[in-house]
């Protein structure tokens, strides 16, 4: 039993002949016909008596000519919701992200959020990306900005951007780093506050080392960003980053950077979705509304630069 077939049921019903129908439905008598008939052989009986003067329904086409308004009814109202839902969607949508890049993003897309969607509540955690992966895999959240996502089949991914690590160092230049670039091997010799593995960051700068047969000298292992940069700021050490993490530090000329070579030190910054927990019509316009974002401030129409 198909939904058009119920459709046609009632048109014939009310209209109270196959003609009058079949110009109501704007289709042909004969394939009108043709419906109802698969539709009584389906059912084992009955629906409409034809007479000389049109049809009228059988005990079974009444019967069925309640069960089908209500059918047809509440398909028309779901299809009523849904489209309201559309033009002005609701709902709450967790989204988790590296502090680094939520310092940069949060701000304009709960702004833009607020002004396109108002009736969507957006809940901000800040995890790391290993952190943030686990939580889709599981379920807990509906859209992670992560780094280099562990290939999973329980996670959809898409790239948002890469970006080049900078080292970044005090002001005084304890160390003596001097000029603006260095290479990435002094990172051996030069003390670092880095976070612990597993963290994204540390397991890349470990990698790179490790090619060239050399280890990070790490100070000390912190997992928190404002509280490194921190310690940067008052001359404890040197950390890796990326630039849009720190720009209002840079700008404000409170810690000093050094492009990293020999290798540069690059990682791809994805959008990442879980097939665990089912994508609604507000994570779809969420989703979206952080790509058009991301591309807004790289291209320099945000707030800053990532």
């Amino acid at each position: 039993m198909e939904l058009k077939q119920l459709g046609f049921f009632l048109g014939v019903a009310e209209s109270g002949s196959f003609s009058k129908a079949a110009v109501r439905l704007s289709i042909a008598q004969p394939i009108l016909s043709r419906q109802i008939k698969l539709l009584e052989e389906e059912l084992g009986v009955e629906l409409l008596y034809r007479n000389g003067r049109g049809v009228v329904l059988s005990e079974a086409g009444k019967m069925l000519e309640g069960y089908a308004h209500e059918i047809v009814n509440l398909v028309e109202r779901a299809q009523s919701e849904i489209g309201a839902l559309r033009s002005m969607p609701q709902g709450r949508v967790t989204i988790a992200m590296p502090p680094s890049i939520g310092w940069v993003l949060t701000g304009p897309l709960v702004l833009r959020c607020r002004e396109a969607f108002p009736n969507i509540v957006l809940h901000l955690v800040e995890g790391f990306s290993g952190h943030v992966a686990e939580w889709l895999s599981t379920g807990q959240i509906d859209i992670g900005i992560v780094y280099q996502a562990p290939r999973r089949p329980t996670l959809t991914t898409e790239p948002l951007f890469s970006d080049d690590l900078i080292l970044l160092g005090p002001v005084d230049d304890p160390a003596g780093l001097g000029g603006d670039t260095i290479e990435t091997a002094r990172l051996a010799e030069i003390p670092v506050i880095l976070p612990a593995r597993p963290h994204g960051l540390r397991v890349l700068i470990d990698s790179e080392l490790e090619k060239l047969g050399l280890a990070a000298h790490v100070e000390f292992e912190v997992d928190a960003m404002p509280a490194t940069l921190s310690l940067v700021e008052r001359g404890v050490g040197y950390t890796v980053l990326s630039d849009g993490a720190v720009r209002h530090l840079l700008s404000a000329g409170r810690i000093r950077r050094w492009a990293l070579t020999n290798p540069t030190l690059r990682r791809d910054l994805l959008l990442a979705t879980s097939t665990q927990r089912p994508m609604s019509v507000a994570t779809r316009l969420i989703t979206r509304l952080i790509r058009d974002e991301v591309q807004s401030i790289l291209e320099g129409g945000g707030s800053a630069a990532v």
